[in-house]
């Protein structure tokens, strides 16, 4: 079996991704962004999602990232993906929204996108 490197587990979860920023392509605003963690919205939004929570400019946003993508991740790959990897997944979301300054409080994010950006990202 072909084993290929993840993004490991290792450090506090709010350490996963570090602090960075957005600058909106329409209005040149710059968001600061901070991830804080990550749990299953089955649970607390009775949605099929794994959420993700960051503060833009100190505000708490969500990004919730679509279950059924990471079963399709696990059927392609053959692993699951890791909770760091997955929070790569909705940084990238979160900046694209914010170049186009979509801010809101709770972004749902689709199989097909979450898909998108796991390539994107790179991750095998």
């Amino acid at each position: 079996m072909t084993t290929r490197p993840v993004l490991a587990n290792a450090g506090a979860m709010r350490e996963f991704v570090g602090a960075f920023e957005v600058t909106s392509k329409l209005s040149g605003t710059v968001y600061q962004c901070r991830f804080s963690h990550m749990w299953n919205g089955v649970a607390t939004r009775h949605s099929d999602t794994i959420d993700t929570k960051f503060f833009v400019d100190g505000v708490a946003r969500v990004v919730g990232l679509a279950h059924t993508a990471f079963v399709t991740f696990r059927e392609r790959r053959g692993r699951d993906l890791t909770d760091r990897e997955a929070s790569f997944v909705a940084a990238d979301y979160l900046r694209e929204r914010l170049e186009e300054e979509d801010d809101r409080p709770l972004y749902d994010v689709a199989k097909d996108d979450v898909l998108r950006l796991i390539e994107q990202v790179g991750i095998k």
